[in-house]
Formats: C-alpha cells, structure tokens, sequence
C-alpha cells in the first residue's frame, strides 16, 4: 500500500534499514533473523477465520461484486454520496501507492522469488478481511447533521458492541480507531507522501532541488490537494475514478510489456516463484523466512483489516450493505494479486532480484522497468507524484471522519487546514520520526478494528447468507 510499509518499503532505499520492528512488536521464531510484526499476524489469523468463516466469499461472489462495480445492481435512489465505483476507486488509491513499486522489490529482495507467491496467497485471504469491515461500515453508518453520510470502524465499534452488551469496551476502542486513524492520516498518510513525491520528481527535475524547490512544491502540492479535498467525498470519488484507472493501467501496462519482452523467460521465472516459494534448501528457517516476506507484503499493502477502507465505503450509494462490502473484496484483488504481483513478476523475469546492479527497492523496480523502457525512472517518478496524491487524498477523508466523530462535524475544516499545512511541512522538512509515529499509528488501527469485526462476524455471516440467498432467488432488480 501506500501508507504504513512506506519507511520498509521506500526509506530503506534513502535513509534507513528496511523496518522490522518499530511498530509495535515482532514475533520472534527460532532464527532471530525471522520476524513479523504483531500486527500482521494478528491480520493474517483474522483473515484465515473470515476466510472460513464467510464460506470463501472471495471465490463464491467474485463474479457478482465486479457486476455490482458495472453497477448493475445500482438503484439511483439508493442513499449514500458515491457510487459503489467511486467508493472502490477511492479505497484503491489509498492502498495502491509507492508501495506497490518499492515495498515489493523489499520483500523479493529479503525473502526471494518465493515472496511473490505467498504475496498472492495472502492477498487472496485479505479479500474477506476487506468484505467483513467494509460490510459493517455500511450496516452501522449514520447521517450526520451536516447531511453528509459517515461509516466506519469507529461507529460500528461503538455501535455494534453496544448491541452485543460491550458498550463500554466498544467507546474506548472507538475513540483509540480514532485517533491511530488522524495520527496516520498526517504521518504515513500525508507527510511521507509528500516528501516521497517530491524526493522523485526532484531527482529528474534539478530545478526542484533546494529548499525554495521543496516549498514551492509543497505549496502546489497542498492547493492541489485542497482544491480536492475541500470538495468533500463526493470530489474526492470523482478524482479517484479518474486517477486510480489510469495510473494502474499505465503501471501494469508497462510491466505486461516487459513480461511479453521477456517472454521465453517466463515460463521459468514462474516456475522459480513456486518452487521457491517451497523450498526447503536454506531449511524450515528459509521456508518461514519467505513466507513472512509475502504475508508482510500482502498485509502491508492492501490495508485489509485496519478499518481504513470501512469509511470511504460507508459513503457508497446502496440499498443493501453486504452489496458493499463484496464491491470491497475486490481492494486486495487489484493492489495486491494484479499490481505488487506484476511488480514481483517483472523482477524475477528480468532477473533483478540477482543483480546486484540493481540496488535495493524502488532502485530495482525502476532499473527492471529501465531494461526494457530506459526512459522508465522518468514515468516513474510521475507515477509516484500520482500515487502519493491519490493516496493523500482518500487519507484526508479517513482522518476527517474519524475527526468528525471525536469533535464534531462542524470542526472539519479546522483538520483540513492541519492537514494541507502537513503536505507542505512534509515536502520542506525531514520528517523520519513523525513518519514513523504515522505508520505505527496506521498499524494501530489494526487492533481495536478486528476486535470488533471478530465479535460481530456473526451479524455478518447472517446479513450475507440472506443477501446471498435473494440473490439466488432472482429478488434484486438489475438496472442494466
């Protein structure tokens, strides 16, 4: 994604080792050279239970959630700000981010070819994880009094754990959802990207180079970026569909080229993916060690089971929430199975995972691009412009909702201001350690969303076996 993996994924390339263990704690195997953060674990075992306990919804619907994204099932009278496209392209381009390029080559780099299967595997179980949070974002929202539509993990921790009897442990996990979700929307969510964006377009733009350079990029990058956000979710789902298409596109464009260049080589390259991917030739260790690159590249990426998608998705014009949540299975399909899976094929293929040469994270993505489109760091860096801003963009709403809830829909404009003043600070200032804070925040979120979509998985299951069941049944009107 383009968030909470970015100092592992992009800083170590500039500034520091790739992060095993600032956030939070690592869970430390027999070789203390394998670690994995809490975190992720403790996102891959829910998506696992998810997996098994929605039936695997993410084989079963997939066909009908890409009907409900046509709009096929879309009633214009449904309430809710944007359509479940907009919803989905807005969720996408707060997960499909630098990450994608860097953080990929990171795993492949520490864990081998190998990664990039487990990688997949992973993203494939995050397809529940996304269905069951984003389902509840849409079963527990509410209309504010300001008349804009709110959702996500922090009213259906509060909400929903009331129904069960938890209300006083679901409050405090709201209010914790909360503000992990404003600290990260600042850090991870606005300043990296910033200062990220503008490390890239600086480095083939020598006019930028400076400290006048940065903060006159940081001052269009902040009116840029207000001239969206201002706008409220709805303009926010209206850029997004237009961005996220063509910067994914552009990107996987270019990688199938590569792969079609490289042709004679894939069938070997693949085969070296799933034989790696099981090998025991550096033993048990080696085998768990690759493991963990993917499952950390997959969780890391796609967001499923922070609770941050739940809140653009809450906002989605339907008439039936679990329609919702299977629009949202898709997230983890696209980011990580399609485009971190095209990033790790065309550096197996191209044998940058070997060459020294390479270099090390987004280094070796755009030098396995360059071998066979020289001009690529070019395209790069405006596709990690483009990414960073699509990524500020949705973050600035998950914060903003999440404000809302603790001060008051009236106060929203006092977080954008502090929001744009951080894009700027992020492009003049080094801000590794507010980064950090940023990312263990984003992480955070992880912990007080899953108790809650732990607990409530059972109104889940039963929401979507009705659903399910009118859907067989022919009960839902198509519209196109």
């Amino acid at each position: 994604m383009g968030l909470f993996d970015s100092l592992e994924a992009l800083f170590s390339n500039y500034v520091v080792a790739p992060l095993d263990a600032v956030i939070f704690f690592d869970v430390m195997f027999w070789n203390p050279d394998i670690s994995l953060p809490l975190a992720v674990v403790w996102l891959i075992i829910g998506a696992m239970y998810f997996t098994v306990r929605f039936q695997f919804v993410n084989f079963r619907a997939f066909g009908h959630a890409l009907d409900c994204v046509r709009g096929r099932y879309t009633s214009p009278d449904a309430d809710g700000e944007i359509s479940h496209f907009q919803a989905l392209s807005a969720a996408l381009s707060a997960t499909v981010g630098l990450g994608n390029i860097a953080g990929v080559a990171v795993a492949v780099g520490l864990g081998g070819p190998g990664a990039v299967f487990w990688m997949i595997f992973a993203g494939f179980l995050g397809m529940s994880s996304k269905f069951a949070e984003c389902s509840l974002g849409q079963l527990y929202r509410v209309t504010r009094e300001d008349g804009h539509v709110s959702g996500g993990a922090m009213h259906y921790l509060r909400d929903g754990l009331a129904e069960l009897g938890f209300a006083r442990l679901g409050k405090v996990l709201a209010v914790v959802f909360a503000l992990m979700c404003i600290g990260g929307s600042l850090g991870g969510g606005n300043m990296f990207q910033s200062n990220q964006s503008y490390a890239q377009l600086s480095s083939v733009m020598p006019i930028l180079h400076g400290a006048g350079g940065a903060a006159i990029f940081g001052v269009l990058l902040a009116g840029l970026v207000g001239v969206v956000i201002i706008g409220g979710i709805k303009r926010i789902g209206e850029v997004a569909a237009m961005l996220v298409p063509f910067m994914c596109i552009i990107y996987v464009a270019c990688g199938f080229w590569i792969v079609l260049a490289h042709i004679s080589s894939v069938g070997s390259a693949l085969s070296t993916i799933v034989s790696s991917a099981f090998s025991l030739e550096a033993g048990i260790g080696g085998l768990v060690g690759v493991l963990i690159q993917g499952f950390r590249r997959a969780a890391f990426s796609n967001e499923a089971g922070t609770g941050s998608a739940a809140i653009v998705h809450a906002a989605a014009r339907t008439e039936e929430p679990m329609r919702e949540g299977l629009v949202a299975l898709l997230e983890p399909f696209i980011d990580t199975i399609i485009v971190c899976s095209m990033t790790g094929i065309v550096l197996v293929v191209t044998g940058a995972h070997e060459n020294p040469d390479a270099g090390s994270g987004i280094a070796m993505t755009s030098w396995a691009f360059a071998t066979v489109f020289p001009w690529f760091p070019i395209i790069l860096s405006i596709i990690a412009v483009l990414f960073a801003f699509s990524t500020m963009i949705s973050w600035s709403y998950y914060g903003e909702q999440c404000w809302a809830s603790l001060f008051g829909a009236r106060t929203i404009i006092v977080y954008k201001a502090i929001f744009l003043l951080f894009v700027w600070l992020g492009a003049v200032f080094e801000a590794s350690a507010v980064i950090e804070f940023g990312d263990m925040m984003i992480l955070g979120m992880a912990f007080p969303n899953m108790v809650g979509v732990y607990l409530l998985s059972g109104r889940v299951k039963k929401e979507l076996d009705v659903y399910l069941g009118k859907l067989e049944a022919g009960e839902f009107r198509r519209y196109r």
